[in-house]
């Protein structure tokens, strides 16, 4: 695959992410999703930088703020909006909600709601990995607001210990829920604490989306080649606010302005324009309209869960398939 190809590829992916966001903050709006809605706008580099570096059974795990991994990892569109409306063909049938995106088909392991709880799950999910000799690397992402969380700090801790084959990556968004990140963190470089941990590091502004994927293919390498963790902050930057009930008045709009001009995804438009590509840009932009257009007709044409569903679940604590 061409050069060219290869940044088509990538720039579909983002652009799917960002269109799928869009529309489910309209529909959010709309009063047809309910809940909590964290939106991916401004991080979708992130997502498919990480598909392009990890192999198809290679682990991943992350927090709340999952849809745009879950659809970079294959994740169809359709089963992503329903289970934003709550419907039983959605990837969690409907019960899960936003912050659950689970999909095994694809180790898309969650999706988890509880801040720096699911670490030391990756850890395990790592561990498991080792034990197995299956040569799957995980990888778990965090927010900034979640480097100081006690569960963070063990299940590095144990991952540095064990040799675990890990890619921790604190995708740091500058403002934990609202708070600037110099009222968080007294030391603001993350990854300072790696050597403590005995793993590798790397820290970088994510500025391009195959800057990313070079990035983090090192530590996909270190990991899956020697079984060693590596922890990661990658500095980037959401457009919205926390979710959907944050109108994110705690930052200027020329803060946000500025930071809309350095977004990877205008520039990697910018640069296929640049090499002459406008049509198939145009191609791939009517493809995800269509695809994104799709997915809503989906969710809002799909059941919603049946007793039959919801009795097993919540009073048996099984989840019927």
């Amino acid at each position: 695959m061409t050069e060219h190809a290869t940044h088509l590829e990538y720039y579909r992916q983002m652009q799917q992410i960002r269109r799928f966001e869009e529309e489910a903050a309209r529909a959010y709006a709309q009063g047809k999703i309910g809940g909590f809605l964290h939106l991916y706008i401004g991080q979708e580099a992130i997502a498919a930088a990480t598909h392009a570096a990890l192999q198809k059974d290679d682990y991943v795990i992350t927090t709340y703020r999952d849809h745009g991994l879950a659809l970079a990892r294959g994740m169809s569109a359709r089963s992503a909006m329903a289970e934003l409306y709550g419907k039983v063909t959605g990837c969690s049938k409907g019960l899960g909600g936003s912050m659950h995106f689970f999909d095994v088909a694809n180790n898309m392991l969650g999706g988890y709601g509880i801040v720096g709880g699911h670490l030391p799950i990756a850890a395990g999910t790592a561990f498991a990995s080792k034990y197995r000799g299956d040569g799957r690397v995980t990888f778990c992402f965090f927010g900034e607001g979640a480097a100081s969380i006690g569960d963070a700090h063990e299940a590095m801790c144990l991952a540095g210990l064990w040799q675990l084959p890990i890619v921790f990556i604190c995708e740091n968004n500058e403002y934990s829920m609202g708070t600037p990140l110099e009222r968080t963190l007294k030391v603001p470089d993350v990854t300072a604490r790696a050597a403590g941990y005995g793993m590798a590091s790397d820290r970088f502004f994510a500025e391009h989306v195959m800057q990313i994927r070079d990035r983090l293919a090192e530590a996909v390498k270190r990991a899956r080649e020697n079984s060693e963790p590596t922890l990661i902050e990658i500095r980037t930057y959401r457009f919205r606010g926390h979710s959907m009930s944050d109108p994110g008045k705690y930052r200027t709009a020329a803060e946000v302005d500025a930071k809309k001009q350095q977004d990877p995804l205008l520039k990697s438009r910018t640069e296929l324009l640049a090499a002459g590509l406008e049509q198939q840009l145009a191609a791939l932009d009517a493809s995800v309209e269509e695809e994104i257009s799709d997915a809503i007709r989906f969710a809002e044409e799909s059941p919603e869960p049946g007793p039959e569903l919801l009795e097993a679940t919540t009073y048996k604590g099984e989840f019927a398939r």
